[in-house]
């Protein structure tokens, strides 16, 4: 991570679904201060946050602050929407308590289905 860059993603690059997402966001402003690290790519060996398994940065999302905090879920987006121009009112306005609550519960909610939703669109890439 270099001086400019302030926050890093940990996503899982296997998931078609986290892939399209992770690529939207690489497309927005602001997205050259974030370092992006594929948590699925065994190559991949600096950079890890020390305590957490891959496996572990593979089955929910986590960012690192520049101060080294790593935030997990609804939280982990919030801070990378609040990194992006584009996204800092929707971090803002999810940020609230009651709306920061509730897109936690929702990611959690979807974790479970995420290998359908994975499976999903992975058949829509296909011809």
């Amino acid at each position: 991570m270099t001086d400019k860059q302030t926050l890093t993603v940990f996503y899982d690059g296997s998931c078609p679904l986290c892939s399209r997402e992770i690529a939207l966001y690489q497309r927005q402003r602001g997205a050259e201060t974030i370092c992006w690290l594929n948590v699925a790519d065994q190559t991949l060996t600096e950079g890890l946050p020390e305590g957490i398994s891959r496996d572990q940065l593979m089955q929910r999302f986590h960012v690192q602050g520049a101060n080294g905090k790593v935030q997990t879920g609804g939280d982990a987006f919030l801070q990378l929407w609040a990194s992006l121009p584009n996204f800092r009112l929707l971090a803002w306005l999810f940020s609230l308590p009651l709306m920061r609550w509730l897109v936690n519960q929702i990611y959690d909610a979807l974790l479970p289905i995420r290998p359908r939703l994975q499976a999903w669109f992975s058949q829509s890439k296909q011809p």
